[in-house]
């Protein structure tokens, strides 16, 4: 490696002596003193990884006079030191590795040539649902029916760990992933050798989940990208990025005695939203840092994907090292991370000088107040007092559309609606119901779901102990959870279940139904299960608006559950809270809860628990011990892990009756050669949508239905309806992902405006039929494909099947109005080109309604230019000879990504730079 500023130095800590690059000496080259903490990670990687090819002295000095005013516009390269899998996106990275395998074989090349170059983390956390719950039975039940589901899933994953190297998998039923990378996992500054010399380094990672900006609370810069980036990352490429604006969020005060790290959290989505940080870093600052501890800073970074950031970093400081002695940090490695953090500028002080930013936000956190978000997107912030008002706008909002229908099914404003200032909410007339836990009624309003789930809010201690006292207060008047309430406990780590059990208050959670389901991410991931079948069929047969509410970080429609059209986000003590209402429609601060066993009205403030209380118990029951002991078998696993079976290969041993893992067709037909870059010609339009459309509507992560393609696929396959799992446990298998590409329950395709869910209508005969048949109709025809959509499109998880699907059904190019940062990335990694309309033009303005067929002409400069931000023309041609003509702005960014398009691929680049070295090497 390259030094061009003479920066590597020496330094000892502990009595050990250690190499480093040093941003105090490229000081004396540069004024370093503004930048944030995030550019200066950035710098030290680009130190680090000088070779004069992909990072260059340029590079450098770029950086290091960064302009927080500059629009992103020059390249860089990242580095990351470990890629972060979790099961659900880790498997088809796996799959894609072992498909690899085999097409280098094919072109020349050795299979063992394809192993993860960094060190790589699966953590299979993802596929553990609620099926049973509220029952002393509940966890066990579930992890055996995990293992029976996922069998498959779980070998090809054991023979990946024996057949890769630098690749570890961390068993089922130890935690959610970005708890465990939070507790145990995370290095926070690494120790590494080159060329015989014992080196040091900040900790940074991408992982395959959005909500890998976790680990950004405890100091280590990290986030999300798409499974296809990560594997390119794993095999060695480094990551090009655009030289990022970082937004300065100042912190200031501290939380008043009702508010929670969930509220501000929520306030804090809420603000960066309406800011616009979208392909931005976030980095907090000020002195109300000094009272947020880390499990609060990483419930706030956790959810960057929600305000729309790259990343949302929090500094190395005191409360850093306080949290990893907590955690059960080695006393030697906490000190050397104080020490390298401040040799290098990167450990904050209470009271130093900010730097210098692209923009600035403050809050005062006394000023949050308890608040929920929903009842479809996680930036949509409702203050407590308003949720009530909130439910029922949408729920109005819902049954007009329904009843618009459905004349048949008439609302009015008889037969006993409650009339709520100018809205009507009509809650008189519930479903009679008998169930094994009696009769009730159940009507719009109710919450069917209330689930303390998710990495965002079961890492924290205070929110989860904050639930579990609220709990006990509440058994203790005697307060019960409402029949109809599926209720459910899934902690981030055995750690929370450790604590909750020595404070005493596991079993009141336990008494109000909330028994421990899982370990893993559940519901916030659409893992919540089945309803019981009574609920369901009341909810079917009356089309029911009724509602979820988890502590989790997503609720987009069909998320959480396809029959559940409201869903609100909210802390875990605010889950508990409303699983007793049991209804939405409730003001939680004038309405009471329920009645205490002497007939005495209850009103959220009289369970709710004072912060020292909450805080006493912290500091009594979470100990060092606590985290040491329930980590010191990481790998191990249960019993049942440790039971399966695998083969160990060099290549994988594909098998035609597995319904689970299929060998990809990504490279069929590859060579060595590399393609050309064409225009596309005459592509009819697959899909046309609005805004805000997330990867979860292009590629749900949740139930299969039986009668969508990808159900009849399995029913074709033998597989029992019962076993069909669901999409995120099936993507390994890309003949179930291809059939469930845009098969959301909740999409609205303009194409098919008369129906919701995954249909379109096949243009040459004017057919309604799903999306998956029209595509295949399409392929026949030979007919390219497009897609047109609005404003944020691809938000939301960072979903490489969203992509893989579009290219499989044969989607060329996506047109829209802005793209998320990973989608759009992750659309290049498979050789589909993102496109955005210019001057403010949309579908809309421009008068197209999908119908034309579509010609963009241009794309083929993209090779002689080797400019990737160049304006293309888009002829529309409609039926009746008229041609809609416009300019559209290829999305391209940087030099990388244009080699990646013309590959046809990330993968495809990788393989043939692989073969091509060993044919060097050879020759």
């Amino acid at each position: 490696m390259k030094d061009s500023f003479n920066t590597l130095s020496r330094t000892n800590s502990s009595g050990e002596s250690f190499y480093y690059y040093s941003l105090q000496r490229l000081g004396e080259s540069f004024d370093l003193t503004p930048l944030p903490f995030a550019q200066k990670i950035l710098l030290e990687n680009l130190l680090r990884h000088e070779d004069g090819i992909d990072i260059t002295e340029a590079d450098i000095e770029l950086v290091a006079n960064w302009n927080p005013l500059q629009e992103p516009a020059d390249e860089i390269s990242f580095t990351p030191a470990r890629v972060l899998l979790q099961d659900f996106t880790g498997v088809p990275a796996v799959v894609d590795l072992a498909a690899m395998r085999d097409a280098v074989s094919y072109l020349g090349g050795q299979a063992r040539q394809i192993n993860p170059f960094s060190p790589v983390e699966l953590v299979i956390d993802h596929s553990v649902q609620v099926d049973r719950f509220a029952s002393s039975d509940a966890l066990e039940y579930n992890s055996n029916r995990e293992f029976e589901r996922n069998k498959e899933r779980y070998e090809f994953l054991k023979w990946g760990q024996s057949a890769f190297k630098n690749f570890s998998v961390v068993p089922p039923a130890t935690g959610i992933v970005h708890q465990v990378n939070l507790e145990y996992l995370a290095h926070v500054v690494f120790k590494g050798e080159r060329e015989g010399k014992r080196l040091l380094y900040p900790d940074t990672l991408v992982g395959t989940d959005s909500h890998t900006t976790m680990i950004n609370g405890l100091g280590v810069l990290g986030w999300g990208v798409g499974g296809i980036e990560a594997e390119a990352a794993m095999l060695g490429q480094p990551i090009s990025m655009l030289v990022p604006q970082t937004i300065g969020f100042e912190l200031t005060g501290k939380l008043i005695e009702v508010a929670t790290a969930t509220d501000l959290v929520l306030t804090v989505v809420k603000m960066l939203r309406d800011y616009g940080v979208v392909g931005k870093f976030v980095e907090f600052f000020g002195d109300g840092l000094d009272n947020l501890p880390v499990a609060d800073r990483a419930t706030i970074a956790n959810m960057a994907p929600e305000y729309g950031a790259t990343c949302g970093l929090f500094p190395i400081d005191e409360e850093t090292l306080r949290y990893l002695r907590l955690s059960g940090r080695k006393e030697k490695q906490i000190t050397l991370i104080e020490h390298y953090a401040k040799l290098q500028g990167m450990f904050r002080q209470s009271g130093q000088h900010s730097a210098v930013y692209s923009g600035t936000l403050t809050l005062d956190m006394t000023e949050v107040v308890p608040c929920l978000a929903g009842p479809k997107r996680p930036q949509d912030r409702i203050a407590l007092t308003d949720t009530k008002q909130n439910f029922i706008s949408a729920r109005n909002e819902m049954t007009q559309a329904r009843d618009s229908r459905d004349s048949s099914d008439q609302f009015d404003n008889e037969g006993g609606g409650v009339a709520v200032g100018n809205e009507q909410l009509n809650n008189a007339e519930g479903v009679s119901i008998t169930s094994n836990k009696g009769e009730f009624e159940l009507s719009d309003g109710a919450v069917v779901i209330a689930a303390i789930t998710s990495c965002t809010n079961t890492s924290n201690p205070v929110v989860m102990l904050c639930a579990g006292i609220l709990a006990r207060n509440a058994v203790a008047l005697g307060l019960e959870v409402k029949p109809w309430v599926k209720t459910s406990l899934a902690p981030g780590s055995k750690v929370v279940t450790g604590y909750l059990d020595k404070a005493g208050v596991l079993d009141d959670l336990e008494r109000l139904g909330f028994y421990v389901v899982g370990y893993g991410c559940t519901t916030c991931i659409g893992n919540s299960g089945p309803l019981p079948d009574e609920i369901q069929q009341a909810i079917t047969d009356h089309n029911l608006v009724v509602a979820s509410v988890l502590s989790g970080n997503r609720n987009f429609e069909g998320r959480i559950h396809p029959s559940i059209k409201t869903n609100y986000l909210a802390s875990p003590p605010l889950v508990v809270a409303y699983a007793l209402a049991g209804r939405m429609d409730i003001d939680l601060y004038q309405e009471p809860l329920g009645k205490s066993k002497a007939g005495k009205a209850i009103f959220l403030k009289d369970i709710w628990p004072a912060n020292e209380e909450i805080q006493a118990c912290i500091k009594q029951h979470i100990k060092p011990n606590l985290f040491s002991e329930n980590y010191a078998n990481l790998y191990e696993g249960s019993g049942q892990w440790k039971a399966i079976k695998t083969v160990k290969s060099d290549r994988y041993a594909w098998s035609e009756a597995s319904t689970y893992i299929k060998n990809p067709p990504y490279f069929l037909g590859m060579t060595v050669e590399v393609p050309k870059i064409c225009d596309i010609e005459g592509a009819r339009c697959l899909v046309m949508v609005g805004d805000s459309v997330t990867t979860d509507h292009i590629s749900p992560a949740g139930a299969i239905a039986p009668d969508g393609p990808a159900g009849q696929y399995l029913v074709e396959q033998g597989v029992d309806v019962s076993n069909f799992n669901s999409y995120g446990s099936r993507r390994g298998n890309h003949e179930v992902m291809l059939r469930g590409t845009f098969a959301n329950v909740r999409l609205r395709n303009q194409l098919a405006p008369e129906t919701e869910g995954g249909w379109t209508t096949y243009l040459p005969t004017n057919t309604v039929m799903s999306i998956y048949e029209a595509a295949m109709q399409y392929q026949a025809d030979d007919k390219p494909l497009i897609v047109l959509g609005g404003k944020e499109y691809g938000t939301g998880s960072s979903r490489d099947w969203a992509a893989k699907g579009t290219l499989l059904l044969g989607v060329k190019a996506v047109l829209v109005e802005s793209f998320e940062r990973i989608h759009r990335s992750n659309l290049i990694g498979m050789g589909v080109v993102p496109l955005t309309y210019v001057n403010n033009e949309s579908a809309n303005s421009l008068g197209l309604n999908g119908n034309e067929r579509f010609s963009i002409l241009g794309l083929k400069e993209i090779e002689s230019t080797r400019s990737g931000r160049l304006e293309v023309v888009i002829i529309a041609s409609t039926d009746d000879g008229k041609n809609i003509k416009f300019k559209a702005l290829v999305r391209l960014d940087t030099p990388k990504e244009i080699e990646y398009y013309q590959h046809g691929g990330i993968l495809q680049y990788v393989l043939r730079k692989m073969v091509s070295r060993e044919s060097d090497v050879r020759d």
